[in-house]
């Protein structure tokens, strides 16, 4: 699940119903270092660049866009090499066990964020039930992370629409829905 206008996907959930009825979820982070090994001239650019750098027209690129857009892209319908977390997860949203490691996983959807949140929102799709298990167990452990006593950081974030000549003509505020938060968390489960 990206931004409508995302290029490059460096990660991925995955989901499946186990037969003790928890739910098997994976954060699948695109392995850049399979293309960049360790000391290249590539790794130390990139490592003096520090991040990718977006723009409101273009995306300066921390790694060349072959590895980014491409290689190391979790596009739908291709075998791509990933980091994973994957977790065993009760349908109360607590974490029984987990594992972490070297994957190759088959995306087989690539949502937009309006996508999902129309899901959520009640609208129907063939991976309807996963999206809403998914979310469901998403607002769990948010309203766990609140009541531990974390301190919600959201901001609004903008972007700019540009007319042809690439000027700014209408800022744009994006709100974080609910759909943003069903990453969010399962990103910041994974670096937990």
């Amino acid at each position: 699940i990206d931004p409508f206008d995302a290029k490059d996907f460096d990660d991925a959930i995955s989901f499946k119903k186990l037969q003790n009825k928890h739910y098997e979820i994976g954060v699948h982070i695109a392995d850049v270092s399979h293309y960049v090994t360790q000391g290249s001239r590539m790794d130390k650019e990139a490592y003096s660049r520090a991040t990718s750098v977006y723009l409101p027209d273009r995306v300066l690129p921390m790694l060349p866009e072959k590895i980014s857009n491409e290689l190391c892209s979790l596009r739908p319908n291709e075998d791509k090499l990933t980091f994973s977390v994957v977790f065993e997860i009760s349908q109360e949203g607590k974490v029984v066990d987990y594992w972490i490691g070297k994957t190759i996983i088959h995306s087989q959807k690539r949502f937009t964020y309006e996508d999902a949140q129309e899901i959520i929102e009640g609208g129907n799709h063939v991976y309807k039930d996963e999206i809403l298990t998914v979310h469901q167990i998403s607002q769990q452990l948010r309203k766990e992370k609140f009541k531990e006593g974390a301190i919600n950081f959201s901001s609004e974030e903008i972007r700019f629409r540009l007319n042809e000549l690439g000027k700014p003509v209408e800022v744009i505020i994006k709100k974080s829905q609910e759909s943003h938060q069903l990453i969010e968390e399962l990103m910041l489960l994974a670096n937990r």
